[in-house]
This record gives structure tokens, sequence and C-alpha cells, in this order.
């Protein structure tokens, strides 16, 4: 399996970017997301289902936002490093496709800008 290569911006993208299809089979992630999940097999990853991926109740979680279309955002710290967990449907010809998260490393503190 190889990492993204028909979306060439995304490659180099700091943050890790996974995809997967309306039933929770990984089709894509970047050599980020690869890293990030090499415990769990890295890119072997892509075409196995998420939800051998997660325990409950991360897997119920999972099951919701497919079903619903729901975006999830979140931070999370390990070790010290605080990241932004971006979860979003994707959508080919206004046709619901799957999920793609997005995650990245975030400052503990982030400045908050009201524009009018």
């Amino acid at each position: 399996m190889r990492a993204m290569t028909n979306h060439s911006w995304v490659e180099e993208f700091p943050g890790a970017a996974t995809v997967c299809d309306p039933n929770g089979i990984v089709l894509e992630m970047n050599q980020k997301a690869a890293e990030n999940f090499k415990d769990d097999g890295g890119l072997k990853l892509i075409g196995k289902s998420l939800f051998d991926c997660h325990p409950e109740p991360s897997r119920t979680k999972l099951k919701e936002l497919l079903e619903r279309k729901q975006v999830n955002v979140y931070t999370t710290e390990k070790g010290g490093v605080h990241e932004l967990i971006y979860q979003a449907p994707w959508y080919r010809n206004g046709k619901y496709s799957g999920f793609v998260e997005l995650s990245f490393a975030v400052p503990s503190v982030i400045p908050h800008f009201i524009r009018d």
C-alpha cells in the first residue's frame, strides 16, 4: 500500500490526513498519518476497517459520526504535545463518500480573533 499520491499537496502537509469510505474502510492516508499509526500497521491500514483500530467508546462514536455525517472537532494532549483533531464528512459529486480526519500539533494556547 502507498500513501496518497494523487493529492501531492497533502503528502508534505505537517499533519496527518486519513480518508475512509462510509463504512469506515481506510481509503488513503498521507505519510504523517502512516507514521502516527505505525504501531497499528501504518500504510497497511489502507483497505482495513477503522472499527478494528478503535476500542469502545471510540468505536460507537465513530459509528455515529459515519451515520449522522457530523463534524467532530476536539483537542488532545499526549507527551506534552497538543493536537487538534478535525473529522468531517467528504463528498464526491454531491454524494456522501465517507470521512476525512486531519490531525496536527497546535500550541497549548491558541490566539482567538473575532472578525466582523
